[in-house]
């Protein structure tokens, strides 16, 4: 007669074999079952993924939202955080037996909304500088000045924005997948981290490109998807696979990014008049028709956009009688 009271346990780990192949072996009781690297889909082979659990210091399932000895609530993001570097991955059976191996579980903290803003307000008007300087040249060379009267064509628009946005990405991209920050984030003091591949080009592309969508409703997106997120990522680090969190850097480079930051800006001031002081004007051979127009008439500053115009009255001063 069968014993009910039978209750198989399983337990993966994985083996490393002779020849090099990786076997995920899946322990039911006495009896072990290997499987070798690809015999198993995607969701079956989460099973051969560890982490350690921050209170017990057990090892759990990848994907647990509770240990399974202590019963405590895993933090949210460890197994990514355990990815990145940030915190010691979980050591398997195998590996744990090996003489010499310290396991240590390092303190984190997930870089909190405020300080994601602040290091987006000091990373635009660090871009600000860089946009004023590329703008300057372009309505320069593609727009035109007839008397008081500056007259912005719509290629000059699109060469515009195309530039700026190429320098937004590119500011973001690169900073963080060499830096894991760019000088925002520098000087706030957080950082971007990513999956075992650490910080790789893809997945920080990915992150920026993504901009396009938390930015709606200026970033009212992102913001409510990552208040929302137990690991306060927006949609750019869910796709990523990425998250930021607090970090404290050196004093040498806090100094310089303040230092790269005053320099934008101070650089745009000095570069921008010079700038504007030559004309290079550069008829367009396509999309030459007007768009904005910016300038001042009898008494009048206006700013006109197609048909709609905004005209504001300057001030005077009136003669004495």
């Amino acid at each position: 007669m069968p014993n009910r009271s039978f209750r198989p346990r399983f337990k993966p780990f994985r083996l490393r074999t002779p020849t090099g192949n990786v076997l995920l072996v899946l322990s039911l009781g006495h009896a072990n079952v290997f499987f070798s690297d690809g015999m198993l889909d995607e969701r079956v082979g989460l099973l051969g993924h560890l982490m350690e659990c921050p209170f017990c210091k057990c090892q759990t399932s990848a994907h647990s939202k509770r240990c399974n000895s202590c019963g405590k609530a895993i933090p949210p993001g460890q197994y990514l955080l355990e990815e990145s570097g940030v915190v010691d991955a979980a050591l398997d059976d195998t590996s744990a037996a090996v003489p010499g191996v310290v396991r240590t579980q390092a303190r984190y903290r997930f870089a909190r909304l405020g300080d994601r803003f602040i290091a987006f307000l000091l990373d635009t008007v660090f871009l600000f500088g860089v946009f004023a300087v590329v703008d300057a040249w372009v309505f320069t060379r593609w727009g035109s000045v007839e008397g008081g009267e500056m007259r912005l064509p719509t290629a000059s628009l699109l060469i515009a924005v195309t530039l700026n946005a190429t320098v937004f990405f590119l500011y973001g991209w690169l900073l963080e997948a060499v830096w894991g920050a760019t000088l925002g984030k520098a000087m706030v003091g957080i950082r971007v981290v990513g999956t075992p591949q650490g910080r790789s080009f893809y997945a920080c592309a990915i992150r920026n490109v993504l901009r396009i969508v938390d930015g709606l409703g200026f970033y009212l997106v992102g913001t409510v998807v990552a208040a929302c997120s137990a690991a306060r990522q927006r949609v750019g680090d869910m796709y990523a696979r990425t998250a930021v969190i607090e970090e404290s850097f050196g004093s040498g480079v806090r100094i310089a990014a303040i230092v790269l930051w005053i320099a934008s800006l101070a650089g745009a001031g000095w570069a921008v008049p010079r700038i504007c002081s030559v004309n290079r004007f550069v008829p367009p051979l396509y999309l030459s028709q007007v768009i904005i127009r910016v300038g001042r008439s009898e008494g009048l500053a206006y700013f006109q956009v197609g048909s709609l115009a905004v005209h504001i009255q300057i001030a005077s001063k009136s003669s004495g009688s």
